[in-house]
C-alpha cells in the first residue's frame, strides 16, 4: 500500500501577550488565568495612570490566549504583532489597533447653543431671597438640584423640590454636603446645569469637591446663604465666608466668580447670570448671600425670556459623538499639572473682566462707604442721612467680591478723603479691598471700619457715626515722643528718647 510522503504544513505560530502599561488596571485577573506563572504582580507605579501594571515573564508561555480573555476592556494585554500569519489559519479575534482603523469615524461633537424662550411681559412676584434665587436657576435652564437642608438656605431647596418634578427635572436630597458636590460633579461632567443651596458649615464641607470641579473645569452654581460662625455658630446673618469664597475654594490654585447680591431681585438676576458665566468659563460660580437676604421678601420682576439649555461639545454625554471626551482633575506628571495651572491662571485673568460694582452718589463724595449684601442697604440709608446733614457721602457696593472691582473703586474714590468699610465680619471684606488695591497699586485714603459679627448686622446710625468720626479724625505724620514708661535705654536707634 502506497504511503504519502507529503511534507506536513507548519503550524501557525500563536501570538504571545504584550502589555500596554498605560491600559493595565492592575486587576490581576490575567494572573489567575495563567497556569505557567508567566504573569506576576508589578511593583512600579505607572506615572500616567497612578496604577501598578503587571509584569510579563514569557519564557514558559504557550500562547494559550487565556490571559487575553481574562483582561477587561480597555485591554491592557494584546496579542503581539506577528510579521506573518500563514494563510488559511484563523487570525486571533481580539481587537487590535488595526481593528480600530476599520471602524467608521465617529461624528465630532459640536456645541449645541442655548435657545431663549420668551416669557409673558410684566410678570411680577413677591418673593423671599431664597425663592428668588431658585426661580432664577429655573429660568437659567437648571433642572438638576442636589443638596442637604441647612438653615437659613433651605427654602430654596424646598421650592425646587416642588417645581423640578413638574418640569421633568431632578431633585435629590443627598446624604451629606460631600455627596452633594460629587453628584454635582457628575451632572456637570455630562454638560448639564446643576446647583445647590447651602450655608456656611455646609459650604465648608463642599470645598474639596469644589476644588475637583475647578480642576476638571466643570460649571456649577453654589448659593451660600451665610450664617454666624465659626463652628455651628447660629442661624443669624453674617459675612464671614468671604475668605472661603474668594481665597479658600479648596486646595490648590482655585478661584471662582463670587457674586454678592443685596436684594431679592439681584438674587434672581445674579443666579441666572451665574449659570451663564459658569458655562462661559467652565468653572463654578458662587453666590454669597446672608441669612437676612435669604429670608427677606421683596418685589421681583421676571426677565423677558428663559433659557432652553444646549449642550457643550466637551460634555461626557454618553453618545457616540462625545465618546472620546474625558473629564478629570488628575495630572500625575508634574509638567502636565504645571501647564494645567498656567491654563487656569490665564482663565482667571479673563474672569477679571467680569468685575462688577454699583456706585451711588460717589461723584462728589468726600467719604465713601463700602458695603455689600444686606449691610449695603443700611449703608445706603446712612449715605442719604449724611447727605441731609450736609456731608458729601457716597456708597460703593461691590457686586463681585472676586474679582474685586478695584478699577470702579478707584473711580469712586477720585475725590474722597476718607473710606469706611461696613461689614458683618471681622474684616474679611476689608482684606479683599486692601489686597486688590495693593495688586493694582492704588493708594487708599485713610480707612475706618464699622464691623459686627456673630449674626449682628451694622445699623444705619452706627454707619453715620463711623463716617462722621472718620471725617473728624486728623491725619498727622507720626512724630517721636518720649515714652511714658522710660526704658533707661542708651541705644540711639531705640527711639525711646532716653539716650539723652
Amino acid at each position: 500500500m502506497a504511503t504519502s510522503l507529503e511534507t506536513p504544513k507548519p503550524k501557525a505560530r500563536k501570538p504571545k501577550p504584550q502589555l500596554d502599561p498605560d491600559l493595565c488596571k492592575g486587576c490581576l485577573r490575567c494572573i489567575d488565568s495563567c497556569n505557567h506563572h508567566c504573569l506576576v504582580p508589578g511593583h512600579d507605579i505607572d506615572p500616567r495612570t497612578g496604577l501598578i501594571p503587571i509584569e510579563l515573564h514569557l519564557e514558559a508561555c504557550t500562547a494559550c490566549g487565556l490571559c487575553f480573555d481574562a483582561c477587561p476592556e480597555p485591554y491592557g494585554l494584546r496579542p503581539e504583532r506577528l510579521e506573518e500569519i500563514p494563510t488559511g489559519q484563523p487570525e486571533f479575534e481580539r481587537p487590535t489597533d488595526a481593528d480600530h482603523l476599520k471602524r467608521p469615524p465617529r461624528p465630532k461633537p459640536v456645541d449645541i447653543p442655548d435657545v431663549l424662550r420668551e416669557l409673558p411681559l410684566g410678570a411680577t412676584l413677591v418673593l423671599k431671597g431664597n425663592h428668588a434665587s431658585a426661580i432664577g436657576a429655573l429660568l437659567a435652564g437648571c433642572r438638576h438640584f442636589y443638596g442637604y437642608p441647612i438653615t437659613p438656605s433651605t427654602e430654596g431647596a424646598e421650592l425646587l423640590a416642588k417645581l423640578l418634578p413638574k418640569l421633568n427635572g431632578i431633585f435629590l436630597q443627598a446624604v451629606s454636603e460631600v455627596a452633594t458636590v460629587n453628584l454635582m460633579y457628575g451632572t456637570a461632567g455630562a454638560g448639564l446645569r446643576t446647583m445647590t443651596f447651602t450655608s456656611s458649615p455646609g459650604f465648608s464641607l463642599m470645598l474639596e469637591g469644589v476644588s475637583y470641579m475647578i480642576g476638571a473645569e466643570l460649571p456649577a452654581v453654589f448659593v451660600n446663604v451665610m450664617r454666624g460662625g465659626p463652628g455651628l455658630g447660629n442661624i443669624a446673618p453674617e459675612q464671614a465666608d468671604i475668605k472661603l469664597a474668594c481665597r479658600g475654594l479648596g486646595h490648590g490654585n482655585t478661584h471662582a466668580i463670587v457674586f454678592a447680591p443685596s436684594t431679592p431681585q439681584e438674587m434672581l438676576d445674579l443666579t441666572r447670570q451665574a449659570f451663564e458665566l459658569a458655562f462661559q468659563y467652565r468653572n463654578p460660580v458662587v453666590l454669597l448671600a446672608d441669612g437676612y437676604l435669604g429670608q427677606m421678601t421683596g418685589r421681583v420682576e421676571l426677565p423677558k425670556a428663559l433659557v432652553q439649555p444646549g449642550l457643550p461639545k466637551w460634555a461626557v454625554a454618553g453618545d457616540a459623538a462625545h465618546r472620546d471626551n474625558l473629564i478629570s482633575s488628575i495630572f500625575l506628571a508634574e509638567a502636565d499639572l504645571e501647564a494645567h495651572n498656567r491654563h487656569l491662571d490665564d482663565k482667571y485673568a479673563r474672569m477679571a473682566r467680569e468685575a462688577r460694582a454699583e456706585s451711588w452718589q460717589c461723584e462728589d463724595a468726600e467719604v465713601v462707604i463700602v458695603a455689600c449684601n444686606t449691610p449695603a442697604r443700611m449703608a445706603r440709608g446712612a449715605v442719604a442721612e449724611l447727605r441731609q446733614r450736609g456731608v458729601k457721602a457716597g456708597l460703593f457696593r461691590p457686586i463681585t467680591l472676586w474679582p474685586f472691582p478695584i478699577d470702579a473703586l478707584a473711580e469712586a474714590l477720585s475725590g474722597a478723603s476718607r473710606l469706611v468699610v461696613v461689614e458683618a465680619s471681622a474684616g474679611q471684606l476689608e482684606d479683599e479691598l486692601r489686597l486688590a488695591a495693593s495688586h493694582a497699586g492704588l493708594a487708599l485714603p485713610p480707612l475706618a471700619a464699622v464691623r459686627h459679627s456673630g449674626g449682628v448686622l451694622p445699623q444705619q446710625d452706627e454707619i453715620v457715626a463711623g463716617a462722621l468720626a472718620a471725617l473728624a479724625r486728623e491725619v498727622t505724620a507720626p512724630t517721636a515722643s518720649k515714652s511714658a514708661d522710660p526704658c533707661d535705654c542708651s541705644d540711639p536707634e531705640c527711639g525711646c528718647g532716653d539716650e539723652e
